[in-house]
């Protein structure tokens, strides 16, 4: 069955209709306004093409072709009083002025630098893996908006003032109990002008105090005084203030006020509907450029879903104070595989200090070991004792790796996690009732039922393995982001376990998140892991001769100490 050739003739532009034919999709790229904006184009809920008034004789010849070879039945025409809403969003410009970082940010992260330093206050959008950190950084420090506040999820912050140093070579400060009275002095005698803090920590550090008012409002609060002393505010993860009955909410857009540079960062900014925007806009003072908090209601949170006109939104959130790039668009500029190491603090911070005086103790047993006999012996007891150590990290570590695993899922992506111990496994599916696993204990049927799921259920968003189970063989290209809680032994576990997502049918980039425990064995097993990777990688004796070296190395982990 023939289908017609469709015209409208609208006040701006004509919108034209047609059967699929490759011949036909040829002549209308070569259209003069569709060459010159292709963009602008097509409209994707109309499966319709958009063509400027001036190119009348290219579709009234492309039409009767259609009709002449019998692609189409014939040519419809009708006229629309009502204009065609042109809602394509334009490049990002580029970067023209000298980046002044230590590291070569890769070409679409310059144009979200460029994007920022235009409208100083908006939403870095891009997908999670894309580099949202280092643009903030390369803003900042381009426009020298100095002192700079940084806002982030408490396990974050050393990754925060770690990346600072990295990415600009600029010492940052994290707030705590020490410098509660006199952060300010830092930057007063030029020793730091990058402050960190995490959201719950906001009150104990800005806020004067609270009136008990029967309505929570901005006026309710009294800030210290020092706030005013900030140029920027970089909050991350921003999507954690989207409510605005929130104190945390409130502090930060008190914070914020009269701030030149505001730089939302999350990859989830709407989590539930579109009025997840509006404490977010309210905080970067740009709600009043969407007509303000009742326009933004009615016009954009209409219907059972209260999210309304999203494509008009779309577009002018990205002509005001946002950008996104999806991974499968910048893929050619990434690389195939790339590694994150966050440090945090641990929960249980005396019992892996009394594990570790336990083993500096029986190092020095060991040190002073004079018979081979119980020397091998001992050996196998140090092993173990700083297996002890690893473990203890990593049950500290629980509470912030959930938080992460929360922020990747809730925000609609699939994410694999490794684990090494049996303990760390179950508490983590506790904490994911609804995640699937493969362990130990599982047979290859079940083995299989979990990586199925995971690989083709949209709703299944976790899979949590240990490495000796789900480190080879498996195939889970369904994500791209590899999370560890805890390290094996070797490079080669890690490597292996990366490349279950790291494979053939994987068409993004792979991200891997190590989490290491601040002063703990992690960091050092992270320096052996990489040390030691050509054995590790099976050159000369794999696990047995990288263990030997573990245990020597320990003697000049803790050799001051000895």
């Amino acid at each position: 069955m023939l289908y017609p050739f469709c015209i409208t003739q609208t006040p701006n532009c004509y919108k034209i209709a047609f059967p699929y034919h490759p011949d036909l999709l040829g002549m209308v790229k070569r259209i003069p306004s569709v060459k010159k904006n292709p963009k602008a184009a097509y409209i994707s809920d109309e499966r319709a093409w958009r063509v400027s008034l001036d190119d009348k004789w290219y579709v009234d010849a492309m039409s009767n072709w259609a009709v002449s070879v019998k692609i189409c039945s014939r040519v419809q025409r009708a006229v629309s009083a009502k204009e065609v809403a042109d809602y394509s969003i334009p490049d990002l410009p580029k970067l023209t002025v000298p980046h002044g970082l230590l590291l070569e940010p890769y070409e679409y992260q310059k144009e979200g630098i460029a994007y920022a330093l235009q409208h100083k206050r908006c939403i870095f959008g891009d997908q999670p893996g894309l580099g949202k950190t280092l643009q903030a950084i390369g803003t900042v420090t381009i426009a020298k908006a100095y002192p700079c506040l940084v806002v982030c999820p408490a396990a974050l912050k050393i990754n925060w003032q770690r990346e600072f140093k990295k990415f600009a070579g600029k010492q940052a400060l994290i707030l705590d109990d020490r410098n509660k009275a006199n952060w300010h002095r830092f930057f007063e005698t030029k020793c730091c002008d990058i402050f960190i803090t995490n959201y719950e920590s906001l009150k104990k550090f800005f806020v004067m105090g609270i009136r008990d008012d029967a309505r929570f409002t901005m006026r309710s609060i009294t800030f210290d005084p020092r706030v005013s002393l900030f140029k920027s505010v970089v909050i991350d993860e921003s999507h954690k203030c989207k409510s605005s009955k929130t104190q945390q909410s409130k502090f930060i857009e008190g914070i914020c006020k009269g701030k030149e540079y505001i730089l939302e960062l999350t990859g989830t900014p709407v989590v539930n509907n579109n009025t997840d925007l509006i404490q977010q806009l309210k905080i970067m003072g740009r709600l009043e450029d969407f007509g303000g908090y009742k326009n933004f209601i009615e016009r954009y949170c209409a219907g059972p879903k209260q999210s309304s006109n999203v494509k008009e939104l779309n577009w002018r959130l990205s002509m005001t104070c946002f950008f996104r790039r999806e991974k499968a668009k910048v893929l050619t500029q990434l690389p195939d595989k790339s590694r994150q190491y966050i440090e945090v603090d641990i929960d249980n911070r005396k019992e892996y200090d009394r594990a570790e005086a336990d083993l500096i103790q029986y190092l020095r047993d060991y040190k002073n070991a004079s018979d081979e006999k119980i020397e091998k012996a001992m050996r196998g007891e140090v092993m173990v004792r700083m297996g002890i150590l690893k473990s203890i990290s990593a049950r500290g570590k629980i509470k912030v790796f959930s938080e992460f695993i929360h922020d990747v899922i809730d925000g609609g992506e699939k994410l694999i996690v490794f684990a090494y111990l049996k303990e760390v496994v179950q508490e983590l599916k506790r904490n994911f009732p609804d995640a699937v696993t493969v362990t130990g204990e599982d047979n290859a049927t079940r083995k299989q039922a979990a990586v199925d799921k995971f690989q083709n259920d949209p709703e299944c968003k976790l899979i949590i393995l240990n490495y000796k189970s789900g480190g080879t063989g498996l195939t889970l290209t369904a994500s791209s982001r590899v999370a560890f809680i805890e390290f094996p032994w070797t490079f080669s576990d890690c490597e292996q376990a990366e490349d279950r997502a790291h494979r053939n049918g994987q068409k993004n980039n792979v991200n891997c998140y190590y989490y290491l425990g601040k002063d703990t064995i992690d960091k050092y097993m992270y320096q052996v892991i990489q040390t030691k990777k050509n054995i590790a990688n099976g050159v000369t004796g794999t696990d047995d001769v990288v263990k030997e070296n573990v245990v020597d190395m320990a003697m000049n982990l803790f050799g001051n100490r000895l």
